[in-house]
């Protein structure tokens, strides 16, 4: 690549240390300049493994550098949209973690002043380049399943106890499960079927003493397709991650994709040479009937790779592609939310609409 394009990067915490500081580094024209971030530990940290970026305690250090161009926000989801309307206004072109913003509204807003500043403005969706989501989606294109009728999608943790200062498990907008892994599923079905016509739900705090949401099922109805969204925080032995049933057959697949191990080990793509390459032992199995034929056994997985996430960021600055992740997309899951959020509370089913 022979253009540098610079990187700013908000916020060193889990996310900014493990989804987004790493993967930018491994990307060829991406340079990560600057990281603003005021926990010593996390300070500290982010001087041992970027020496060659300055770590600054001012947002503004970040917005106000002219060499900057792309302004990454890996902060809590309720600090998303002020964060990225700062840097819009300060013309970067910005990368908001997911969830995108917390109101289908707020993301709405900064959709029409990226438009207005000629700015490119995406989110995070990383999840599109897992394993799982691209072995799934050669499942489908393959059509070894016959006619489509329903897939369960779950994304589903352990943890019965609570984490202190945790903002994630806190009452405030944008907390909880089903904003922290809610939008992976719903940008997933998105991608493989577009909107639903109808939204159906059910959110719950199971945990003993919880302040927020640690359990959710969302059903998105599209016609002749059922897709079941599920995420908790008490499965402890852990049912299929996938569950893909058609009229020839089925494909079932467990486990959740190589690369965030990785990543929460310290590795990366660049000093990895089977990156994102998931043992035999955790392909899927699929039983159908094809062709007159009745096949039993596992499809391959195909190798997750996060890079392609950053690097179509720099081929869309450089104009050279489209954005992979549009931000209508990403503002389409979060109105997602917001219906299956009206559907649990009224226990109702909602129709889609955009308002």
């Amino acid at each position: 690549m022979s253009k540098t394009v610079h990187v700013g990067l908000i916020g060193y915490g889990m996310a900014g240390q493990v989804f987004h500081a790493p993967i930018i580094t491994s990307v060829p024209g991406l340079h990560l300049t600057k990281i603003r971030e005021t926990k010593p530990a996390n300070i500290k940290l982010a001087k041992q493994r970027y020496p060659l970026a300055e770590i600054v305690a001012d947002t503004n250090a970040i917005l106000e550098d002219e060499t900057i161009q792309v302004v990454v926000v890996a902060t809590p989801n309720h600090t998303h949209y002020a964060l990225a309307e700062a840097a819009l206004l300060a013309r970067k072109h910005v990368v908001v973690d997911k969830p995108f913003t917390v109101t289908a509204s707020e993301a709405n807003t900064l959709i029409t002043l990226a438009a207005r500043q000629n700015c490119l403005l995406t989110v995070h969706h990383n999840r599109r380049w897992d394993s799982n989501a691209k072995t799934l989606r050669q499942v489908i294109d393959s059509q070894l399943l016959g006619r489509l009728v329903e897939l369960e999608i779950h994304f589903d943790r352990f943890r019965n106890f609570f984490r202190p200062g945790a903002w994630r498990e806190e009452n405030i907008p944008g907390s909880g499960i089903f904003y922290d892994l809610g939008p992976h599923l719903i940008d997933e079905a998105q991608c493989l079927f577009g909107l639903p016509q109808a939204i159906t739900a059910d959110e719950r705090i199971q945990r003993t003493g919880g302040k927020t949401i640690d359990n959710f099922t969302v059903v998105l109805d599209y016609d002749t397709i059922k897709v079941t969204l599920k995420g908790g925080m008490l499965v402890r032995e852990p049912g299929p991650t996938y569950q893909l049933l058609g009229e020839q057959g089925s494909y079932v697949k467990y486990g959740t994709d190589v690369q965030e191990e990785a990543l929460k080990a310290g590795l990366t793509p660049t000093n990895t040479p089977d990156w994102g390459i998931e043992p035999e032992t955790r392909w899927g199995k699929i039983n159908t009937e094809y062709q007159g034929q009745h096949l039993v056994g596992t499809i391959q997985s195909e190798p997750g790779d996060y890079r392609a996430f950053y690097a179509n960021v720099y081929a869309a600055i450089l104009g050279q592609e489209p954005l992979a992740v549009t931000p209508e997309q990403a503002r389409n899951t979060i109105r997602i939310i917001e219906l299956a959020r009206q559907s649990s509370a009224e226990k109702r089913t909602i129709p889609w609409s955009y308002s």
